[in-house]
């Protein structure tokens, strides 16, 4: 089986926007979305596109304002999300779709929406807040201010430096994204770093920790959003998941029509660091529904 890789045209706000994705295996289509966040691209799919490729078709495709490629100075907001992933739907039409993260709450938004435009849904570590609103549990007009500062060409530019420096990044992998402190070995960590480091990173990283990328304003949305939804839905995430994101993790597991799986070990990244244990379960879930069975 080949791996292929692509850039994709895109555009939001008048400026051309160029987005990468990475397709490998046979079979139905997959769509793969990767999490919102500093240190995320596409690639931190490849574990469980390896582990799935000899079924489906996966496609993991970077957010844009993230990923590994030049980013344009532009106000991200969740209006262009929405809009990135209903196109990508429409460009792919998957017969499912594999969302982790932050963006489990577009994917649900999107499938709320519009009745099976990802097919079957599998949430993996869903979480709906940014990281400081989930920090302080509410939202404070000072984030908003901040989110405005990174725009700015010096106070921009440190601000993204106090976000996502060696130190920090190595905190926060630690703390709440990998279980195994050793997972996270040099080589690995530079690889986060240079991601950082893309020509216009700071747009979109230093929103989306302030919380102005949340698909939702509230829980209950998050909630609400799920319960409407008809197509075959999944949730997994694992036993170490930082507290106050496992408790949304929870409810939205205990809804009737959810397949919920609890793994026994695993933090937010449990699809990057225990793929063994995750892709059975989501193979599972993708075989047992008519569209990716």
């Amino acid at each position: 089986m080949t791996w292929r890789s692509e850039q994709i045209a895109w555009a939001w706000d008048g400026k051309p926007v160029t987005v990468a994705q990475t397709s490998h295996g046979d079979g139905p289509t997959v769509l793969m979305l990767p999490a919102l966040s500093s240190i995320s691209t596409r690639r931190e799919m490849r574990p469980l596109q390896q582990q799935l490729g000899g079924s489906f078709r996966t496609v993991a495709i970077d957010w844009p304002g993230f990923g590994d490629l030049p980013r344009p100075k532009i106000d991200w907001r969740p209006e262009a999300y929405r809009a990135f992933l209903k196109q990508a739907a429409e460009r792919l039409r998957p017969a499912a779709t594999i969302a982790v993260g932050h963006a489990a709450g577009y994917a649900l938004a999107e499938a709320a929406e519009t009745e099976a435009a990802l097919g079957a849904l599998s949430l993996i570590s869903p979480t709906w807040r940014g990281p400081l609103p989930t920090m302080t549990g509410k939202r404070i007009a000072a984030f908003r201010s901040v989110a405005r500062a990174v725009d700015w060409p010096v106070l921009g530019a440190l601000l993204h430096r106090l976000n996502v420096n060696r130190p920090v990044i190595g905190m926060m992998a630690r703390g709440h994204v990998y279980a195994d402190p050793a997972w996270l070995t040099p080589e690995r960590l530079r690889d986060k770093l240079a991601v950082t480091e893309a020509a216009g990173a700071r747009y979109a990283s230093v929103r989306f920790v302030v919380g102005e990328l949340d698909a939702f304003r509230e829980g209950a949305e998050f909630l609400s959003a799920a319960a409407r939804i008809r197509t075959p839905l999944q949730v997994v995430f694992g036993a170490q998941a930082p507290r106050k994101s496992k408790v949304d993790m929870v409810a939205l597991a205990a809804l009737d029509h959810v397949q919920a799986t609890e793994l026994p070990v695993g933090k937010l990244s449990v699809y990057e660091e225990y793929p063994e244990q995750v892709a059975p379960v989501v193979a599972a879930f993708l075989r047992s529904n008519p569209t990716t069975g």
